[in-house]
């Protein structure tokens, strides 16, 4: 006989009974996802806007800068680089900041803040931003530990206490460095590369194959494909867009990709194909049309940036490093104390160690294939990098969240307990030098020319205030100059308001100079500092000072910049230069009613002897 059909009560019997505690465990496991996610933004935004010091002026003058000519038009004088002239840099990364800048202005002026509080909102705006795209790259490398070890295992939450412990991370992550979202965006796809392809229990193809219709696990084949297929466009996409901000990154993507090709399916390698060319073609077209619609003319950007660093070599004229610049100094600095154990699971990732044994052989085998592309990939974009002459640690930093995964296995199993004394002292003392680097990097190292700035800003708001006070327009402007190395400090995205004129050193390449020519050539900054000199320099290019004395002696300096045939420069309301020059800017203010009026600690030491000491403000109010 058939079964009867259940009665309304055993149905709700069994709603009750089977159906609730699942539901609750579903809603229990995405309450602790967003409940640790959460946690980790807000551990980003309070990295972010703790940061007090300098790291690279691309963090500004690649991404704030262009932002804030795209917001708010060439008129707020921006300082817009010779790199977006020579169209080498993607306009998708500073359009992000844009939107922020935008927002942030509109909000400004609904809340109807003061002119402090705008500026101070519109400094902090793309901190907060970058600060999330830190937290997803905590949190994805986290999900790709849980892909590897398993989900919930200690040693994926290793994986997680190493990037957030990390003091690279602390230090690099919420910048608003191109390398960092570079970074984030390559975890993200590399969590959603297709790698269970490899499983030999979906080796089947599609239903509607014919070969699928006789294979034992062509549902699981099924389930896959469909599943899988939209996981693999947005790794593909996000890959694609990394290759675009950074064509480094494609190094990444020829070390994931070509081993998949070769070892999956050929039904399945034509939809990777497919995909691959279909994503990078949607990427490829969105960039070019954002492109076209900033610099106004059709340009390829990632071809312009390969021909200048490759074709040209010109990237050397920003230094030049030694072929292991990486190994003894790159990967130390990425690492710190995490690099024995970054180590010690690469070289067991190569050797193909069983990672959990306590699960099938085929989950075994998939995560020892992560772990053996994640470290052949971390070694084939080390190895090439070291191959191009001028070397930066942030050029690295895609790879960091690789190298914390396979460091994770052998962390934890430094960690499994019970811990004798002498492991608990190591961890401590561990765990206590990252916080003083961290600490020190973030806090200490290079604040003075981020400080100066507030200062520069701070006191234009208050003669602003001071001007509308005694009943004037407020339309006041301070001037600026800055005798330092070029790009030494920000610049639009600190000072803000427009109002604030100011100039700085160049430092131009020489972008049509001839390679013989390229060895004598000097920049404004080499020619201030080294050929002729400073006190030459000021004495050629800038107007007369005029002196304490008598009028006959103020109409004499007035004749000496009528006899000057050369463009000399006005003398702005406050000069900014290291404590290095000091001396020199002594003498060319001797006598005059110049005076010091601000000084802030920048660091205790500095490879580039132009930047050493404090950062010093003389100024003539």
């Amino acid at each position: 006989m058939p079964p009867r059909p259940a009665s309304d009560s055993t149905r709700a019997t069994i709603s009750s009974s089977s159906g609730t505690a699942p539901f609750r465990s579903i809603n229990g496991h995405r309450d602790s996802i967003l409940s640790i996610l959460t946690l980790l933004i807000a551990f980003r935004i309070a990295n972010a806007l703790a940061l007090r010091t300098f790291f690279q002026p691309d963090e500004f003058f690649q991404s704030l800068e262009p932002a804030w000519q795209l917001a708010f038009g060439e008129a707020s004088k921006p300082w817009i680089t010779w790199e977006w002239r020579a169209q080498l840099r993607s306009s998708l990364h500073p359009a992000l900041f844009a939107g922020v800048y935008q927002a942030a202005a509109k909000l400004a002026t609904i809340c109807g803040l003061t002119l402090t509080s705008q500026a101070e909102l519109l400094v902090a705006a793309p901190k907060v931003i970058q600060a999330v795209s830190a937290a997803l790259l905590d949190w994805y490398s986290f999900k790709l530990a849980e892909k590897v070890y398993g989900h919930g295992s200690g040693t994926a939450w290793t994986t997680l206490a190493l990037s957030v412990c990390s003091p690279w991370q602390w230090f690099c992550s919420t910048r608003t460095l191109s390398n960092c979202l570079e970074t984030t965006i390559t975890s993200v796809a590399v969590y959603y590369w297709p790698w269970h392809w490899h499983d030999p229990r979906i080796s089947a193809p599609p239903t509607g194959n014919r070969e699928s219709r006789e294979h034992p696990n062509k549902q699981i084949a099924d389930k896959d494909t469909l599943g899988s297929l939209s996981q693999l466009r947005l790794s593909l996409l996000l890959a694609a867009f990394a290759c675009i901000l950074r064509p480094t990154n494609i190094l990444i993507w020829l070390a994931v990709s070509l081993p998949t090709l070769g070892q999956i399916p050929s039904w399945r390698r034509h939809i990777l194909i497919r995909e691959i060319l279909f994503c990078g073609s949607g990427v490829l077209a969105c960039s070019a049309v954002s492109d076209r619609l900033y610099y106004q003319v059709w340009t390829l950007p990632p071809v312009r940036f390969l021909y200048f660093n490759i074709a040209q070599s010109l990237a050397v004229f920003y230094g030049k490093n030694r072929v292991d610049y990486y190994l003894t100094e790159g990967l130390p600095l990425l690492l710190t104390t995490a690099l024995p154990f970054a180590l010690l699971g690469t070289w067991q990732a190569l050797r193909a160690k069983a990672v959990r044994p306590s699960t099938s052989p085929a989950d075994d085998a998939v995560a020892r294939g992560i772990l053996g592309r994640l470290a052949w990939t971390s070694i084939i974009m080390t190895m090439s990098l070291s191959l191009i002459s001028h070397k930066e640690v942030r050029f690295l930093y895609p790879v960091l969240p690789f190298l914390h995964v396979l460091s994770a296995q052998s962390l934890s199993s430094f960690l499994t307990p019970p811990l004798p004394v002498s492991r608990q002292a190591i961890l401590t003392l561990g765990l206590l030098a990252n916080l003083l680097i961290a600490g020190y990097a973030s806090q200490i190292h290079q604040r003075g020319v981020i400080d100066v700035l507030s200062y520069l800003r701070h006191k234009h708001e208050a003669r602003v205030t001071a001007n509308l006070a005694s009943g004037g327009s407020g339309n006041t402007t301070t001037t600026a100059a800055f005798l330092m190395p070029c790009h030494s400090t920000p610049w639009r995205s600190h000072l803000v308001h427009t109002n604030i004129n100011a100039w700085a050193l160049t430092c131009e390449p020489p972008l049509n100079v001839s390679a013989a020519e390229r060895a004598s050539y000097l920049d404004e900054a080499d020619q201030f500092y080294i050929n002729p000199g400073p006190a030459k320099w000021l004495k050629r290019n800038m107007r007369v000072l005029p002196v304490k004395g008598s009028r006959s002696a103020r109409f004499w300096a007035r004749q000496d910049i009528v006899g000057n045939l050369l463009q000399v420069r006005e003398w702005p309301q406050n000069v900014v230069f290291f404590e290095q020059l000091e001396p020199t800017m002594r003498e060319v203010f001797r006598d005059t009613e110049w005076k010091e009026c601000w000084r802030g600690f920048n660091t205790h030491w500095h490879d580039d002897w132009r930047r050493v000491g404090d950062v010093v403000v003389w100024c003539l109010d």
